[in-house]
């Protein structure tokens, strides 16, 4: 089994960038959901309630991430510089935890808040301040950013393929936004495993991944439908949720490519 996808989100459901290299850090690959919209509130953002957040794309130029927005009336969109570590703490919630953010920029602020046509922030994670994972799930204090529980989130190729079978329109692996995508082996192999290797990192499985309403969102056009999640939940039903992929944590950090051989165990 090898390494076929690897990906970020650097902010929380907005577009991804594929890469074919990334470090690895305890709360999972460089640059991966450091970065949340969040309402006049404080609380998180995210596709399941605003689809069209699927409509921004966002790449690493040098030291700077660049926002733009598919529709035609956003300009050359905004940048942000990714070393910053400096600004106003917010108090931010995310699911039940609730944890100190920086505020990035008011110019970040009125650009989203013009595109979404609702008021928001931008904040980062503060390195100084760490969104711990919950005990039961803990081995050696990992935290991690503004993903929904975990550092990582793993899918196999054959997972998706058999699904798509399934289907009367086949959907791509963007849908699932997975971080690490590994091919060879049969369907749902990855619910079976404990831990697995890539080179020299090591990976604790830590509980499969419930899905909602967000896989429906196409990520190209941003609009909302019933697939994949209807058929998904014919034969991938545990109790009353849904799942799709397994969430990790990280155990032993290194660099990881695309090429890489997996190991389970």
């Amino acid at each position: 089994m090898r390494i076929s996808e690897l990906h970020i989100y650097p902010i929380k459901s907005l577009g991804g960038i594929s890469l074919s290299e990334s470090q690895l850090g305890k709360a999972g690959l460089q640059y991966d959901r450091q970065w949340m919209l969040v309402d006049r509130n404080g609380k998180f953002l995210s596709q399941r309630s605003l689809p069209q957040m699927a409509l921004f794309q966002v790449a690493l130029k040098g030291d700077q991430l660049q926002i733009t927005h598919k529709g035609e009336h956003s300009g050359n969109g905004i940048q942000i510089p990714v070393s910053a570590d400096s600004g106003e703490l917010r108090r931010v919630s995310i699911w039940e935890d609730e944890v100190n953010a920086l505020a990035v920029a008011p110019l970040a602020d009125e650009w989203f808040s013009d595109m979404l046509r609702s008021p928001c922030s931008l904040v980062k994670m503060s390195p100084q301040h760490k969104r711990w994972l919950k005990k039961k799930y803990q081995i050696n204090r990992e935290h991690v950013g503004f993903a929904d529980s975990m550092p990582i989130l793993l899918i196999g190729q054959s997972s998706l393929e058999d699904l798509n079978q399934r289907l009367q329109t086949p959907v791509p692996m963007s849908r699932f936004r997975p971080n690490i995508v590994f091919t060879g082996g049969p369907a749902y192999m990855e619910d079976t495993w404990d831990r697995f290797t890539i080179g020299s990192a090591s990976f604790k499985i830590t509980k499969p991944c419930a899905r909602c309403v967000m896989i429906t969102v196409d990520q190209e056009s941003g609009e909302k439908g019933k697939e994949p999640l209807l058929t998904l939940a014919q034969y991938r039903k545990q109790g009353k949720k849904v799942m799709f992929g397994q969430n990790a944590l990280v155990l032993q950090e290194c660099q990881v490519r695309v090429g890489d051989s997996l190991q389970p165990g």
